[in-house]
């Protein structure tokens, strides 16, 4: 339904468009000041926000994968699939866009900084009722909603990639879903991006 008066966006038609509305969606300072409502920004200047150097975001990715993919009786969860260690494999993968490993990455330093501007505490550390308020208030934001579908996506990558990836340890993720993988596997030294182009 078209509504009056209220401009409606158009579809990318090119791939300067694309890129332009792939900025948009990335856009650090955008995702802040519409997930903290302006807290982060107000409380520690734009200048400030994500430039420590020595910030480890593993912690804050294993907390936000655990709780969007727990464990459950009969079916496995982030813990159980290694989705860090995949995690992990994907960002020094060479041939993931240095771009969207960045964006994977830094998604976790702006979280932490809203949590710690709402609660004083990282993510890692918070309760569960918490973690659900503030990712709720990220996936309300254009950048926050693409931020947490990548990472989706990338623990269903985990659920079903080869165990040489990092994720699926042991085929947990392949029993779970009754599937047979193809073989060869690849394994150390015969991964994708340890072969010979």
């Amino acid at each position: 339904m078209i509504r009056r008066g209220r401009p409606q966006p158009r579809a990318p038609r090119n791939a300067d468009d694309l890129r332009a509305a792939r900025a948009l969606l990335l856009d650090r300072r955008r995702f802040l000041i519409a997930a903290a409502g302006g807290t982060v920004a107000l409380l520690f200047g734009l200048d400030r926000v994500a430039q420590a150097d020595d910030y480890d975001p593993w912690p804050t990715l294993d907390a936000v994968s655990r709780h969007l993919l727990p464990s459950e009786p009969g079916s496995p969860g982030a813990a159980d699939i290694n989705a860090v260690g995949y995690l992990r494999f994907v960002a020094t993968d060479p041939w993931i866009d240095a771009q969207d490993r960045a964006f994977l990455l830094d998604g976790n330093r702006w979280l932490d900084e809203l949590a710690q501007a709402r609660h004083a505490r990282s993510f890692n550390t918070l309760d569960d009722a918490q973690r659900e308020q503030l990712l709720r208030q990220v996936a309300a934001t254009p950048a926050g909603e693409n931020w947490l579908s990548t990472l989706i996506s990338y623990l269903l990558e985990a659920l079903l990639t080869a165990p040489a990836y990092g994720g699926n340890p042991d085929g947990i993720g392949w029993r779970w879903l009754e599937y047979v993988p193809g073989f060869p596997l690849p394994d150390a030294g015969t991964r994708y991006r340890e072969l010979p182009l």
